[in-house]
């Protein structure tokens, strides 16, 4: 009997790039033996020979150029010899294209218009449709605005694909509705449908019903397949980080390990990558809880010195927020003016936030680096709102003042959960893994690189970019959680989540959706003193994997089942084989 599983580092594939998104998202073609490896720098699919699978060799690439001049390839999937490709615009407000091509001669077949901006996509178990989440991202200084949808695909007759599109203006007129039951639409001007961004999909396993994440807005959208219809937005809620077992580490400039909880900080799920998995009947969703902050225009000046016209930018320091002198102190450097233009300063409501000693008027040590200062929440949540959803004002002295000019934070609302979770069908939690990713990675029990012989603990939080950086993602989302691939052993269901920032490759037997248990980790990072990666890439291993593809025993070139995983700042196509212990008789 099956009793659990663990990776093993077998080999990769290095396009030379540091910190470019020259691997980003794979997927395995069985039949061809073959893997297409999404490279955002040169805006091309990757095609590798995974004949023998330690060595990957490259054949070439799909490039999207053929269909539009400009376009890029931004996302992957194979089906039975298809290779469908998600293919941005030049300019990517406009439609896109989804591209099918064979994977043995790599020629292609046909190709289709869709929304903007299409990511991610995949085939239906039945391999009738194929899915994209158009996710509709604005325009740099927020003035182009596309909407959102899911273009269903119908490939019965893969030469001629027929688009139909899973929109949100239906929702239009519900915005208040939406935003009372807790979805984030908050985007500068726009519609619902303007404002739901589709990040990705999972479908049941009888094809008809998908879910797609809106992960800016912290919700599901639930989609029937047959008819292209969002029938439902389910929005996530928060995680309590006041609560044992979702504790977080706050500050990124302490060099310490310090996982605490925190009344009144909630964490935003927002998560990026979703797939789906069945249990007795039941459709199960795994969610990896990133978190991601819409940040627009961050790089124009006009936009800092006060012009909300050039962008929006939602991410701020608690220490920031509420320091007493108020906002205009930020002015010209990091203060975004659509929040300048709700109020002059903030407060924390003191009931709340007695802990850290604030009174009425006064953050008291709240701000405090060791405490809150550092920590980065989204500025457009948490202060207090009259029955029309407009901030009640505050003076100075922390009283209600209609002609006062502060907001009161009841609330903080930070990115991303930390963790990964299970929902049921309806969006609702079944399971959520809590504080227990930071709390690995602090422990005696991990270890980091192929041969598994460097503590964890001594580079915990550390970012994906950089070397001998300890505790640097603390202030922000922690490990960051970010793609997900299921694989079935046996009777066994597993999850393999990879963590973007910390690296690595995390492990959980998901069988039962309420328990799941740890597998194993390994993160195929070798070098983590090198100040600048970018210097020993060749030694350096495995930064940032971004998307997962996991390969059956029966699919698999050498036999055993693998994992193939694309890390978007080494660059580098890892493949890991899956090795199964069994109980002993």
């Amino acid at each position: 009997m099956l009793e659990k599983i663990s990776l093993n580092y077998l080999g990769r594939y290095s396009s030379g790039e540091f910190d470019e998104a020259a691997a980003e998202i794979p997927a395995y073609d069985p039949a061809s033996k073959r893997a297409f490896i999404v490279n955002a720098q040169q805006g091309v699919a990757e095609v590798l020979d995974m004949s023998t699978p330690a060595t990957p060799v490259s054949l070439g690439a799909l490039d999207a150029n053929d269909i539009a001049a400009g376009a890029v390839v931004n996302s992957v999937a194979v089906r039975d010899g298809i290779v469908a490709l998600a293919v941005e615009a030049a300019v990517k407000t406009d439609p896109g294209y989804v591209a099918f091509y064979r994977a043995d001669d790599l020629t292609e077949i046909s190709h289709v218009s869709v929304g903007s901006l299409p990511d991610m996509l995949i085939f239906t178990p039945d391999g009738n449709y194929v899915l994209v989440a158009n996710e509709g991202e604005p325009s740099d200084d927020y003035q182009i605005d596309p909407v959102g949808s899911i273009s269903v695909i119908d490939v019965t007759d893969i030469e001629n694909p027929v688009v139909a599109e899973a929109g949100f203006t239906a929702f239009n007129d519900q915005a208040a509705e939406l935003r009372a039951a807790g979805v984030r639409i908050y985007g500068p001007n726009a519609t619902v449908a303007q404002d739901l961004e589709p990040e990705y999909i999972a479908i049941s396993a009888d094809s008809s019903t998908a879910w797609a994440t809106l992960q800016e807005n912290n919700a599901l959208a639930k989609i029937d397949i047959a008819t292209a219809t969002v029938t439902d937005i389910l929005p996530l809620g928060f995680k309590d980080h006041s609560v044992d077992g979702n504790g977080m580490d706050t500050n990124d400039e302490d060099g310490l390990i310090n996982i605490d909880t925190f009344a009144g900080v909630r964490g935003l799920y927002l998560p990026d990558a979703m797939a789906a998995y069945d249990v007795e009947g039941a459709t199960y969703l795994v969610t990896a809880n990133e978190g991601d902050a819409r940040a627009w225009g961050e790089d124009n000046d006009a936009y800092w010195l006060g012009d909300k016209t050039k962008g929006f930018v939602e991410e701020f320091r608690v220490k920031h927020l509420v320091h007493s002198s108020g906002f205009d102190r930020r002015a010209g450097d990091d203060l975004p003016p659509q929040l300048r233009e709700l109020a002059a300063g903030a407060l924390l409501n003191p009931d709340t936030f007695a802990y850290c000693n604030a009174i009425a008027g006064n953050p008291g040590d709240c701000r405090d680096d060791e405490i809150l200062g550092r920590l980065n929440i989204t500025w457009t949540m948490g202060y207090r709102t009259d029955e029309t959803g407009a901030p009640v004002m505050f003076n100075t002295s922390g009283e209600v003042d209609p002609a006062g000019d502060r907001l009161m934070y009841d609330a903080l609302y930070s990115y991303g959960g930390r963790s990964f979770s299970i929902w049921n069908g309806d969006g609702e939690q079944v399971w959520d893994s809590g504080d227990q990713i930071e709390q690995f990675l602090a422990s005696e029990d991990c270890m980091l690189g192929s041969a598994r012989n460097i503590p964890c603990a001594d580079y915990f939080n550390t970012g994906h970019d950089e070397g001998d950086a300890m505790d640097s993602r603390s202030d922000a989302k922690g490990p960051e959680p970010e793609g997900l691939a299921i694989g079935k052993l046996g009777d066994k269901t597993f999850v393999f989540v990879g963590l973007e920032r910390m690296g690595g490759i995390l492990v959980y037997d998901i069988s039962n959706p309420e328990a799941p248990v740890f597998m194993d980790y390994l993160n195929s990072r070798e070098d983590w003193t090198t100040e600048d990666p970018s210097t020993v890439l060749a030694e350096a291993g495995d930064l940032g994997p971004e998307g997962l593809v996991f390969i059956s025993a029966t699919d698999s070139p050498n036999g055993t089942p693998l994992l193939i995983v694309g890390n978007e700042v080494s660059g580098t196509t890892a493949v890991y084989e899956i090795e199964e212990h069994f109980a002993a008789e």
